[in-house]
């Protein structure tokens, strides 16, 4: 039997918050982090895989009708099932994911934080975060092959661990 933290994290609606505004909140920065999600798609410099982990977080906290829908989507759920079951995340993700943080961590320390302490703490906090990243296994998605069949055609592409 699970105790009660593995139970809360494995079923949602056991953490969905108590509060009424706070829901909404997640609800809204878990759509907003979908929608990040989607631009990285299309934008090869956005990371797709974060944001929707980071939109399956708001929606776990807020609704279990919009988690179970992220979960089961016929494209999103390539992004984080992966990552849920310990299978790690895509390299591309952690490239662009660590590049990012990086430009903007040094930008923000250059240009626009001036006290050195304000300076310091993001640039321990995106260290911490690079290492976490870092520290993930790295999770390579099924390469498509064609198989020919008796008459010498392509049958079809099979996916190939």
């Amino acid at each position: 039997m699970f105790d009660s933290r593995e139970e809360r994290l494995d079923t949602p609606s056991k953490g969905i918050h108590r509060n009424r505004w706070v829901r909404r909140v997640l609800l809204v920065a878990g759509t907003f982090f979908v929608g990040l999600g989607i631009l990285g798609i299309f934008l090869p410099v956005l990371p797709t895989t974060p944001f929707l982990l980071l939109a399956a977080a708001c929606y776990a906290r807020s609704s279990e009708r919009f988690y179970d829908w992220l979960l089961k989507h016929r494209w999103f759920a390539k992004y984080i099932r992966p990552y849920r079951e310990g299978k790690g995340v895509p390299l591309k993700a952690k490239v662009l994911s660590i590049s990012l943080i990086w430009v903007t961590i040094l930008f923000s320390v250059i240009f626009i934080v001036h006290p050195l302490m304000m300076r310091i703490i993001p640039i321990v906090i995106a260290g911490g975060v690079t290492l976490y990243l870092l520290s993930l296994p790295k999770f390579s998605e099924p390469t498509p092959i064609a198989t020919k069949n008796r008459t010498g055609g392509e049958e079809g592409k099979v996916g190939m661990g």
